[in-house]
């Protein structure tokens, strides 16, 4: 059976430990949403389609009868399996970018886009010090930490420089 990468986030989120679909959503916007998101509507059917693969066994708990979820061993060779295979998708999806790259159309806005992308990297910039600063990324969590706050930093500055080259091109 050929699993989709969010049934593999899935995976790699219960080898932590148990957790409920709501957890893992949880967890999905605190760490991995900043380079591959995942929508309840993603996690649930996943969720369903691995347990029926026996990958993960949930059991309901609490007095609201949530389900919480753990990796079988089947679902931990899957994972290792998953891990072991060349990564296969490389993208990432920047409205602003893509606003930039058609701005022939309307070369008023680049400056505006330029700035919209550097709001949203210096907040993502402020998260992700966030995270370091409290100490829980460990190993390689805090490793792909590392990428996200240089990434972001580059970007930022990259931002601030070619919005200003463009404010005295046109100045």
């Amino acid at each position: 059976m050929e699993f989709s990468p969010t049934a593999y986030v899935i995976l790699g989120m219960l080898a932590w430990g148990p957790r409920s679909g709501y957890d893992i959503k949880a967890d999905v916007d605190k760490s991995v949403r900043f380079f591959w998101a995942a929508s309840y509507g993603q996690i649930y059917p996943e969720l369903k389609r691995l347990s029926e693969a026996g990958l993960i066994e949930g059991q309901a708990q609490g007095g609201r009868r949530r389900t919480v979820y753990r990796i079988t061993d089947l679902g931990a060779e899957a994972l290792e399996a998953w891990l072991t295979e060349e990564p296969q998708t490389f993208e990432a999806r920047d409205e602003a970018l893509l606003k930039l790259f058609l701005a022939d159309a309307a070369p008023e806005t680049a400056v505006a886009s330029l700035e919209a992308k550097l709001r949203n990297q210096e907040a993502k910039l402020k998260r992700l010090r966030e995270v370091e600063a409290s100490g829980d990324a460990t190993g390689f969590t805090a490793l792909v930490l590392r990428y996200g706050i240089e990434s972001s930093e580059w970007m930022a500055d990259w931002c601030r420089r070619e919005a200003e080259r463009l404010r005295e091109e046109t100045a």
